[in-house]
């Protein structure tokens, strides 16, 4: 229901199951710890960013305990706080928990996992949040190039990727690129995921866009061309 947008409903019938399997199977049962976390997925598209901080922390806190800190469910729990907690203007936590996500999936995941790939990408976003706009670039543009390789140039992911190095590369104020990158991006999402996917309309705006920061920084550059008398 989530994916359909109906995140009302979907926080409805997570808070039932959640519900319903602490009371057959128990708080710490592995099943249960999956339910709380897809509640907390929920309360997030809803916008309840604080109370589903709150909740991946409890997930978090819960994971360690039962499964171990090196889980992999674990890690996707710390990741899920994690963009929570940028959600809620914590950069700088957001930012140093995702760094630490990053380096405990690749002693434990490998390098070129897919999880991996996630991990680094939302590093690079948590700091572009702080500002750390040429660090951010060239991490979402070694994790492009690596979803690449290992994904193929059409994964989702891959689309994910390209459009936040073009992002990245916009906040550098490298309007060009940017919107060259961003027009590669739309045309391959309208080709992979079909012209009327919401990661398709999303392009299509980040496009339009990079395209109007491109003519304004054009602008300025006119205004500034010394004057002759």
């Amino acid at each position: 229901m989530s994916d359909l947008g109906e995140h009302p409903q979907a926080a409805d019938l997570h808070q039932q199951t959640l519900t319903e399997l602490e009371r057959i199977l128990g708080p710490d049962h592995p099943h249960t710890l999956t339910s709380r976390n897809n509640h907390a997925n929920a309360l997030s598209a809803l916008g309840e960013h604080q109370q589903a901080a709150n909740l991946h922390q409890q997930v978090l806190t819960d994971r360690q305990r039962v499964l171990g800190p090196d889980h992999p469910d674990t890690l996707t729990s710390r990741n899920n706080l994690a963009n929570t907690l940028g959600w809620i203007g914590d950069h700088q936590q957001a930012a140093d928990l995702h760094q630490r996500v990053v380096a405990e999936s690749e002693r434990i995941l490998g390098p070129d996992h897919p999880h991996t790939l996630t991990s680094r990408n939302n590093h690079a976003n948590a700091l572009s949040a702080l500002g750390e706009h040429q660090q951010a670039a060239e991490l979402h543009q070694q994790t492009l190039r690596d979803s690449e390789r290992i994904l193929g140039p059409d994964h989702p992911d891959t689309l994910d990727s390209r459009n936040n190095h073009a992002n990245a590369l916009s906040a550098l104020g490298e309007h060009q690129q940017a919107a060259n990158l961003h027009q590669q991006v739309l045309t391959d999402r309208q080709r992979v995921l079909g012209p009327d996917h919401p990661d398709t309309l999303t392009s299509r705006n980040n496009l339009a866009t990079a395209q109007a920061r491109l003519a304004e920084a054009g602008r300025r550059r006119w205004w500034q061309l010394p004057r002759r008398r």
